[in-house]
């Protein structure tokens, strides 16, 4: 979300969202589950880091806005705002975190490298020179598309394993970015827009999964069904996208939006919504919306699905900002609460790769108010029965976890289309239920591909 605004503030700017709320799409049949169902337990006193947690919860500072980040001498970004993780072939992981840094020239993506115990290793940037990097998204083939939230902006793909660039994918269009989603087994990513009249946008590559080229369209949504319409001109030249095609539906200021299980979840700041689209049937739900004065989700933004299945939306509004649990009925508890740092925002939220620890930053808290990194550690829940098995496309009988991911490493190494060698291209991502399929999967599309390795990224480290 852009730097300083809430959603009281957002509501309050008049005109535009007003046209905005009366062109929207309807209400769609919404859970009413306003009862705050504490998923996690009671949370409980302010820790020695100001976070209110639920009993077995603990917290740690990991980085803090323009201080080299502990045992490395790599000054955290400022602004810290949406992230994933990334696990590696050592056992450890790497989580990335973009730069919402307002002026020309100064954003871009920072990351976090852990090793096997879960302890900071190394950090290091891997895009620099850009702006307003809001949020963006993990891809199946392990690289991290960076969004920039203006009118200009673009997405950038970037490693996520060693310092790098990252270079930018136009294809994508230009707009007001702010994250964007893979859908591995469609072959399609789903982009929201930070606007009162945002659109919801699909992009279809070429050839899979190169995001060099392909096909930009936007959501037309009628009772509960969505169609796709083309976008004639994805560089906005003439006319900005979400004005080419008027028949297009409006959404009230996309924010974060995420894959998991076959499900695409976004939100919008301007209605307080959290939206579940299934891709297959294009058929579109409000999974959560609010009620009443004091909802127990206010001022939605970054998002991501744990293994478990469980929807975490950070908060982004004028009073103490909480990370909100949203349950397939859409019950909403809170598991976090942030105090003491008023006019900052939660972002970047993230699992690492074992569940068990899971990644956030006040955009602007810390001692300068720019910028603060925590990892919160505890009995964050697992999915039942999901680690069993599970069955890739064309890879025959039910693979286990570990199996499906052997696969996706091993058929990386082979070489994919000619690009011998090591890389991040055989990396799978980690945050959602769909990251089963993802490593599974991989086998069966060859990861290790151009996409990957025409990143940018700068192995000379």
């Amino acid at each position: 979300m852009t730097a300083n605004l809430s959603r009281r503030a957002f509501l309050a700017t008049g005109g535009a969202t007003a046209l905005a709320l009366a062109t929207s799409p309807p209400a769609l049949a919404a859970a009413d589950a306003e009862v705050d169902a504490l998923p996690y337990g009671p949370l409980g006193p302010p820790d020695a880091n100001g976070l209110r947690l639920p009993e077995g919860f603990e917290s740690r500072v990991l980085a803090i806005a323009d201080r080299p980040v502990e045992g490395t001498r790599h000054p955290w970004h400022l602004f810290p705002d949406g992230g994933a993780t990334f696990p590696l072939d050592d056992g450890g992981w790497v989580y990335v975190s973009n730069s919402e840094h307002p002026s020309a020239g100064v954003g871009g993506v920072g990351a976090l490298r852990f090793d096997g115990d879960g302890e900071v290793v190394d950090a290091y940037p891997i895009l620099t020179g850009t702006r307003n990097n809001c949020a963006g998204g993990p891809t199946p083939w392990g690289t991290w598309l960076s969004c920039e939230e203006h009118d200009g902006g673009r997405v950038w793909e970037c490693t996520v394993e060693a310092k790098g660039q990252g270079k930018v994918r136009p294809a994508l269009g230009t707009f007001n970015h702010e994250a964007v989603a893979v859908h591995h087994e469609q072959g399609a990513l789903y982009l929201t827009e930070d606007k009162p009249d945002g659109r919801l946008y699909r992009f279809a590559p070429d050839r899979w999964p190169s995001l060099e080229s392909g096909r930009l369209a936007v959501a037309r949504v009628a009772d509960d069904t969505v169609d796709w319409l083309a976008v004639p001109d994805a560089s906005a030249k003439d006319a900005p996208t979400r004005a080419q095609v008027p028949e297009s539906t409006p959404f009230n200021g996309g924010e974060g939006i995420w894959f998991a299980d076959d499900v695409v979840y976004f939100t919008t700041k301007g209605d307080g919504r959290v939206w579940r689209l299934e891709p297959g049937a294009d058929r579109l739900s409000v999974l959560y919306q609010p009620d009443g004065d004091e909802p127990v989700l206010d001022g939605v933004d970054n998002v991501t699905v744990s293994p478990a299945g469980e929807v975490f939306v950070c908060e982004d509004h004028s009073g103490e900002q909480d990370l909100v649990v949203v349950g397939a009925d859409g019950a909403a508890g809170r598991v976090l609460r942030m105090t003491g740092q008023p006019g900052s925002e939660l972002a970047g939220v993230a699992l690492a790769p074992a569940g068990d620890r899971l990644y956030v930053s006040s955009q602007r808290g810390g001692p300068k108010g720019i910028g603060i990194t925590y990892e919160i550690r505890g009995p964050f829940r697992r999915p039942k029965e999901r680690s069993a098995s599970t069955t890739a496309p064309g890879a025959g009988p039910a693979t286990t976890a570990a199996e499906a991911l052997g696969r996706a490493r091993g058929a990386a190494g082979t070489g994919g289309d000619g690009d011998g060698g090591g890389g991040l291209g055989a990396l799978p991502v980690v945050g959602g239920v769909g990251a089963l399929l993802v490593a599974a999967g991989a086998a069966t599309w060859r990861l290790r591909t151009r996409a990957g390795a025409d990143a940018g990224g700068d192995q000379t480290r």
